[in-house]
């Protein structure tokens, strides 16, 4: 039965795509993948890229990274359809994702448009976040210590009761308010136990401690920072 597969491919080594996401690319044979400027691999693409089957057809397909919700949802319709009419006519479908597939990822928009009108399979894949404990070789929550994964750019007071009420704190997308956060942090004498890593397991990896990072600093697209208040960097 042709299939459409959500598949996660990682943090950003290639190495870090699990067993299941590497033969899964192999059996498809078309793959939707967001397209990067001048219609170029995206990043997600550029870590699968080693797995590809011969044959395999690409599809680049633009996700509009805009505040204009109605421009977002008629970019995931168009391109949803466009997936059910090449899993009807018998393909074997994928859709690459960075990190997992199930934690904030244009894949989950996807699905919400398809509506069970094909037969779907999420592949889960390393997310960033894990791999950057992994990077420094810290556990993210021990025992009865609490998690909260939050993008910085949630609500002030969203960021701050996450900051409050939990023992360690994940920030995804860290660029987009680091002024916010750094002030939150340093209001709470925090700064010492916050981390922020870049482009996680790419070639390009940074680690800095937010102590030695200026708040108006401009950080790479793909930042995380880890906050864990037991421990100090």
């Amino acid at each position: 039965m042709a299939t459409f597969y959500g598949i996660g491919v990682g943090p950003g080594d290639s190495e870090l795509m699990t067993v299941k996401a590497v033969n899964t690319l192999k059996k498809i044979d078309i793959l939707y993948t967001p397209k990067a400027h001048n219609d170029q691999p995206s990043v997600a693409e550029k870590i699968a890229a080693p797995y590809f089957s011969e044959g395999l057809t690409i599809k680049r397909r633009r996700f509009p990274m805009v505040k204009d919700l109605k421009e977002k949802q008629a970019s995931w319709r168009t391109i949803a359809e466009e997936i059910v009419a090449d899993v009807k006519a018998g393909n074997n479908v994928g859709f690459i994702t960075l990190g997992d597939a199930s934690v904030y990822s244009t894949y989950s928009y996807l699905l919400g448009n398809i509506d069970n009108r094909i037969t779907v399979e999420t592949v889960a894949g390393i997310s960033a976040y894990t791999q950057i404990a992994a990077t420094i070789s810290t556990p993210l929550m021990l025992d009865d210590e609490l998690l909260e994964v939050i993008p910085a750019t949630a609500d002030a007071q969203k960021i701050a009761t996450a900051i409050d009420d939990n023992d360690n704190v994940v920030m995804m997308k860290i660029s987009a308010n680091l002024p916010l956060v750094y002030q939150l942090l340093a209001d709470r004498n925090l700064l010492d136990q916050a981390i922020i890593i870049s482009n996680a397991s790419m070639a390009t990896q940074h680690t800095v401690k937010l102590s030695a990072v200026e708040p108006t600093e401009k950080l790479p697209y793909f930042s995380t920072l880890l906050l864990k208040k037991t421990y100090s960097f």
